[in-house]
């Protein structure tokens, strides 16, 4: 096969973008982008597509009648471990862009048998290459600064990594707003759409290599990267979207089309959407900021603190949340994914099943995610408690966090943590197994020991490193120790209005952890049985009561827990 070589001619459009319904615009899927990055040297190539196209006709002689490949094909074709390439099977299933693709539906005993499809491993492989924007200056660093300090006991020890300090977690950086990040990726597949097109087309048989097409089955696969409109979670077709394949017969096989012809349609939507977020992004540097700008902080309020997205294909926002607690169940959710930003000294409550959700820049906060069935994100976090059923879970560039998993695969560790600790899943809410049903995670299989540490830099952001740095290991993660291990009590605040079946923690605890938690609920017994029988008058006996009760309260002052009792209580 040979490469797709179209010159790039500057694209008209006869009408504005601004005039054109965002249900017509292309948008990059961001799932690859923000879940679907390995810092797998092996698998970034300098050059993806010489590197890619010879691999991809050796996937193709090694696999099966369908073009799936299971993880030992993998493993020999690239050179990595047969852990690195279960992985890859594992983080692509989890950023499909089609729900029906048997990878996505399989269970995790059945990954290897059914395998990964060819065009979409080498699209996934080929996006390795990409470089994620930098973290940028926040808005408000003198705030943020108040409740998070910019040092730490760790940056003497990182003083000979630099670099790797301006993508820590620092206090006057955050994240990229998604306009900025959703035009990177669309000028990034801009550039390489040459170089993609031709890992999908195909020579015309008798017309030499130069003549390379499109089927429209190969066609669908670009859905993997792009799509229309706001189609959010639902299943789509993107050839639904495109005029040479949009009404065709569908009993009868559909023409193939010119690669280069499926280069200039798409490179001439890529234009009208980055004109319209150009546009669109114009009042922000000129007047006031608007409602529905994805980087405004939301209000430091107990209620109302959710930013719902404006359509149905984004992510639910909580951000900028301070001293308080928040509550949000399924009803509060347009789409499917949610972002947690620069959190700090809360407690945050998300009980709902969704696909995908990032926690990034939080600080000395607890975390409790429903059920995602697809993967989690925690990224530039320090001093979190993060409580979640996941399918997976990456942990990246964190300090001092504490992880509460459900989690059926391995949690992966990358980046530059530290002091991280894992433990077994600590809570329930009355829909949490409704929810894990809903987005297909299984209780009987919790790997949340079994962490799995990849590079300490991550070859994905756009920085150098010191020569060497790229081949340390990132740091894994502790197990609690049993004796420090809690349930975490999330009570029932809307009673019978969300009732469900879920009276106990779904997941099976392990032995120690079960016997240390038996202990201490008998211990507490013991203790009340002895005040109930405590050899004392009427009055002794409220005086020891009302001792308690002081002391208790003052460990809520103390602890910052007395805020949750007044916030969701007004919730």
């Amino acid at each position: 096969m040979s490469e797709l070589v179209v010159e790039a001619s500057p694209t008209t459009t006869t009408s504005s973008s601004s005039s054109r319904d965002s249900t017509s615009l292309i948008h990059p899927r961001r799932e690859p982008f923000e879940h679907g990055l390995l810092p797998i040297p092996k698998l970034i190539f300098t050059d993806p597509t010489q590197t890619l196209i010879p691999l991809k006709q050796k996937l193709i002689e090694q696999s099966s009648s369908n073009q799936r490949v299971d993880s030992a094909t993998i493993a020999e074709t690239f050179q990595i471990s047969i852990d690195h390439a279960r992985l890859v099977l594992d983080t692509l299933g989890s950023v499909l862009h089609s729900d029906s693709d048997p990878l996505v539906r399989a269970k995790p005993e059945e990954i290897d048998a059914v395998g990964a499809n060819i065009h979409d491993l080498v699209l996934f492989l080929y996006i390795q290459s990409y470089k994620r924007l930098l973290p940028r200056t926040h808005k408000d660093s003198a705030a943020v600064a108040d409740v998070w300090p910019s040092t730490s006991a760790f940056d003497g020890y990182l003083s000979a990594l630099s670099p790797l300090q301006l993508v820590r977690s620092n206090s006057r950086r955050s994240m990229p707003s998604q306009a900025d990040e959703e035009a990177h990726q669309l000028s990034y597949l801009q550039k390489h759409l040459a170089n993609v097109l031709s890992l999908l087309a195909e020579p015309v048989e008798g017309e030499g290599e130069d003549s390379l097409v499109l089927t429209m089955d190969r066609f669908e696969h670009l859905g993997f990267l792009i799509q229309f409109g706001d189609k959010g979670s639902e299943e789509s077709h993107l050839s639904q979207s495109a005029p040479f394949f949009a009404n065709s017969d569908p009993d009868m096989p559909a023409v193939p089309v010119p690669a280069a012809q499926v280069h200039d349609w798409i490179l001439q939507n890529i234009a009208s959407t980055l004109e319209h977020i150009s546009e669109r992004n114009i009042p922000k540097d000129n007047g006031p900021t608007n409602a529905s700008d994805p980087d405004v902080a939301m209000t430091d309020a107990c209620a109302s603190s959710v930013k719902a997205s404006t359509s149905a294909r984004g992510p639910s926002f909580i951000e900028g949340i301070s001293k308080t607690s928040l509550v949000k169940q399924a009803s509060d959710f347009k789409g499917s994914s949610v972002k947690v930003l620069n959190c700090h000294d809360t407690v945050i409550y998300v009980l709902a099943p969704l696909k995908y959700a990032t926690v990034y820049g939080c600080s000395d906060a607890t975390v409790v995610l429903g059920a995602v069935g697809k993967a989690v994100r925690v990224e530039h976090c320090e001093r979190v408690h993060v409580i979640t059923a996941a399918k997976r879970v990456c942990i990246a560039n964190c300090r001092e966090c504490v992880f509460f998993l459900g989690v059926n695969q391995r949690p992966l560790m990358v980046g530059d943590n530290h002091k991280l600790q894992v433990a077994p899943y600590n809570t329930f809410y009355s829909q949490l197994e409704e929810h894990m049903s809903e987005v297909g995670i299984e209780a009987t299989i919790n790997r949340w020991d079994e962490p799995l540490a990849l590079g300490v830099v991550d070859p994905h952001d756009s920085l150098s490193h010191p020569a060497g740095v790229s081949d340390v290991q990132a740091e894994s993660a502790a197990r609690i120790d049993p004796d420090q291990f809690t349930i975490f009590l999330i009570p029932n605040w809307f009673g019978g209005e969300s009732s469900g079946s879920t009276k106990d923690n779904p997941f099976p605890l392990p032995d120690p952890y079960l016997t240390s938690l038996n202990r201490n609920l008998k211990n507490l017994g013991e203790i009340k049985q002895q005040l109930r029988e405590a050899p004392l008058e009427e009055n002794r006996k409220r005086e020891l009561s009302s001792a308690l009760h002081v002391y208790f309260k003052d460990w809520l002052y103390a602890s910052g827990n007395i805020r949750q009792l007044y916030c969701l209580q007004g919730d």
